[in-house]
């Protein structure tokens, strides 16, 4: 646990209770009871924190992970999940880029009033 927790930059509490609330998969255990993740584990704890950093509430990750159990006859729901929040997510890279506008703008205006009083003797 402590392994897959470094490497995916997320709590153990977290991927706990990730598997808790049904977002994340039960994983297998080997004989002494100890977590074993495989590529699939790691690839959904991966989707998830996409998700997650797109700020798509738990309840919805949820609910695309569980139309995924469901097999290839939910593609369109899916794909339909994922289509608005790739928009949401568009939306916000425009607001950042404006974001990133201003702030180079006003940068621009201190850097040019320092070279202002640069060149006084």
């Amino acid at each position: 646990m402590k392994e897959i927790s470094k490497k995916m930059g997320i709590t153990p509490y977290t991927l706990r209770f990730y598997e808790k609330e049904g977002v994340l998969p039960i994983a297998d255990r080997d004989a002494n009871g100890v977590r074993m993740f495989n590529e699939h584990y790691i690839d959904c704890i991966e989707t998830v924190q996409a998700l997650r950093s797109t700020g798509l509430p738990l309840a919805e990750i949820k609910q695309y992970v569980e139309l995924y159990k469901m097999g290839d006859s939910t593609l369109q729901q899916r794909k339909k999940l994922l289509v608005l929040q790739r928009s949401k997510v568009e939306d916000q890279i425009t607001l950042l880029l404006k974001t990133m506008e201003k702030i180079n703008y006003k940068l621009a205006l201190i850097d040019a009033q320092d070279n202002k009083f640069a060149k006084l003797p």
